[in-house]
């Protein structure tokens, strides 16, 4: 698989909600992009989780915005007024991460949408399975457009590669913080979605997907290692018992 790169020619508006400070571009194919920078507190392994656990998402058939990349140059934030945003752009020259801006999306509000079972429960599932931290009631991090519900802001998942030295066994582990996921109430269908993505999400799918992140995005010596590493981990992980679809199972039993 492949990305389109596109090259940012303007700077729009930051995201200040976004702890990494994301901002709105416009690039030269004339759309506009939520940026995510190279720069920013987390770096590229927050790009590399963004990357990997959003093309997952799509393969696995979830809604999400379409990702490219972001070529920028540093002389883009020249003109910006604030200083923390100069440093932010010159921090960030070469290689980003952008998703389709949605313009007039709204944030999701689990007391005034209802989800349909079998997304809630994909989305559920999946979520487990990249352990991403980011989809409580505080932080949903979903978006309703044109009455459709989108993913967004994956940058917090694979949160096994902010501790390589403990790798071992990390691919089995369960999620316990499932318990928390904002679409739990709804997912209901979790057999079923365990059943249809886990044969969706095959090894040859994660390969081509890891083998989609960047040289520089890597330790210059360990770019392989790493590669492999990501690959192996989601592989492992997917394969039975699933103690992350096990433990999702187990709190929506709980929830009821």
């Amino acid at each position: 698989m492949s990305l389109r790169t596109v090259t940012a020619t303007r700077y729009v508006t930051p995201l200040r909600e976004g702890g990494s400070l994301p901002a709105v571009i416009e690039a030269d194919d004339d759309g506009l992009y939520v940026v995510k920078f190279r720069g920013a507190g987390q770096g590229t392994k927050a790009l590399i989780a963004e990357l990997v656990a959003g093309e997952l998402a799509r393969a696995a058939g979830l809604p999400v915005p379409e990702i490219v990349f972001v070529l920028l140059d540093a002389e883009l934030g020249r003109s910006e007024p604030d200083a923390e945003i100069q440093d932010l752009i010159r921090a960030s020259a070469g290689l980003n991460l952008g998703l389709d801006y949605l313009p007039g999306s709204v944030t999701f509000d689990p007391l005034a949408e209802k989800v349909d079972a079998d997304l809630a429960s994909a989305i559920v599932w999946f979520d487990a399975f990249v352990t991403n931290v980011d989809r409580t009631p505080r932080n949903a991090n979903l978006l309703v457009w044109h009455h459709a519900l989108w993913l967004i802001d994956h940058g917090a998942a694979l949160y096994f590669h902010h501790d390589w030295a403990n790798l071992r066994g990390a691919s089995r582990k369960p999620f316990a913080l499932i318990r928390d996921h904002v679409l739990l109430p709804f997912a209901d269908a979790l057999e079923a979605a365990d059943t249809r993505l886990s044969a969706t999400l095959t090894p040859a799918l994660v390969a081509d997907i890891v083998a989609t992140i960047p040289d520089d995005w890597l330790d210059e010596d360990a770019r392989d290692l790493r590669r492999a590493a990501y690959r192996d981990y989601l592989v492992e992980r997917l394969r039975t018992p699933r103690a992350f679809h096990e433990e999702a199972v187990r709190a929506r039993a709980a929830h009821v």
